[in-house]
């Protein structure tokens, strides 16, 4: 019995050291997606890819 609960407390201490693992990887995904989503923004306020997708917008709707 003594052996249980020796390892349940191992088994918690490990786990409170990463209380924070999880928001910490939260705030990195969401740097990486505002970071990704600044280089789209930088990429389609080009002129070309701008036409590009204008024409492919126009060439969608046009009909026959």
């Amino acid at each position: 019995m003594n052996t249980i609960r020796s390892i349940g407390r191992r088994l918690l201490r490990r786990l409170a050291g990463e209380r924070g693992a999880a928001t910490a990887e939260y705030a990195v995904a969401t740097m990486a997606a505002v970071g990704f989503a600044g280089l789209l923004v930088v990429i389609l306020r080009g002129d070309e890819v701008r036409a590009m997708l204008t024409d492919l917008v126009r060439n969608a709707l046009t009909v026959g």
